[in-house]
């Protein structure tokens, strides 16, 4: 390990936090700049967070991109109603009208699944996307045209959508399956041997976030979506 990697490890893990802050910081203007709705500027940060999966594989040290991602889970708490320290919530302002708007935990179960994801598949990013794509794209999907376009409800534990589930599924079939792509490229993979990988992460996705609380989402989404993708030979 020279000190030319351990230098250039972090200076992409400095712009990876200014990209983070960057979003954090438009997210929390947007409602006044383009008059969106808080929902919508929660769900553009939650989409655009979710694009960290492709700069892994330009990290050669595996500790940088799980300490980007433990570091949220304070940054996010603090920012949240259940921090001990106020004045700290005051100061991240942005980030807290954020999370007061959505469900009180979501960013933080966002910034936990980031955490374990980083943990344990930073060697092999394009698992780590199997986790993060249905979370980031899918499920923001499945929030913006439920709301706007759900007619046909249904109840298994919070109020759904057909439409929703529908957006759910088809985004998140798109998302991963165009990661892999580019993952492609600079990894092993035969994009043909895992169509039906991802098939059945958009179908598990789909069906999790359908029996899912609000927020907990966040932590449901990732854990089975990768689990279902190593299933079916996503890790190889």
């Amino acid at each position: 390990m020279s000190i030319e990697e351990i230098l250039a490890n972090i200076l992409l893990m400095l712009l990876c936090y200014i990209y983070i802050l960057i979003l954090i910081f438009v997210s929390s203007k947007m409602d006044k700049l383009l008059h969106v709705s808080r929902k919508s500027s929660r769900k553009f940060l939650h989409i655009m967070i979710g694009n960290l999966p492709f700069v892994i594989p330009f990290f050669t040290l595996n500790i940088f991109p799980t300490f980007i991602a433990a570091s949220f889970i304070l940054v996010t708490f603090l920012a949240s109603p259940y921090s001990p320290f106020r004045t700290i919530g005051r100061k991240l302002r942005g980030l807290a009208d954020i999370t007061e708007e959505g469900h009180q935990l979501g960013l933080i179960f966002y910034a936990i699944s980031y955490t374990f994801l980083a943990l344990f598949f930073t060697p092999k990013p394009y698992v780590f996307a199997a986790g993060i794509l249905p979370m980031a794209y899918g499920d923001a999907a499945a929030s913006m045209v439920g709301e706007k376009y759900g007619r046909r409800k249904y109840k298994l534990v919070a109020e759904k959508s057909l439409e929703g589930s529908a957006a759910m599924f088809l985004v998140t079939f798109a998302s991963f399956g165009a990661s892999l792509v580019f993952f492609s490229v600079l990894y092993p993979l035969s994009l043909l041997d895992k169509g039906l990988a991802v098939l059945a992460v958009a179908t598990v996705a789909t069906l999790v976030e359908g029996f899912s609380p609000m927020g907990f989402d966040n932590l449901t989404v990732p854990a089975f979506s990768v689990l279902t993708f190593l299933l079916y030979g996503g890790g190889v």
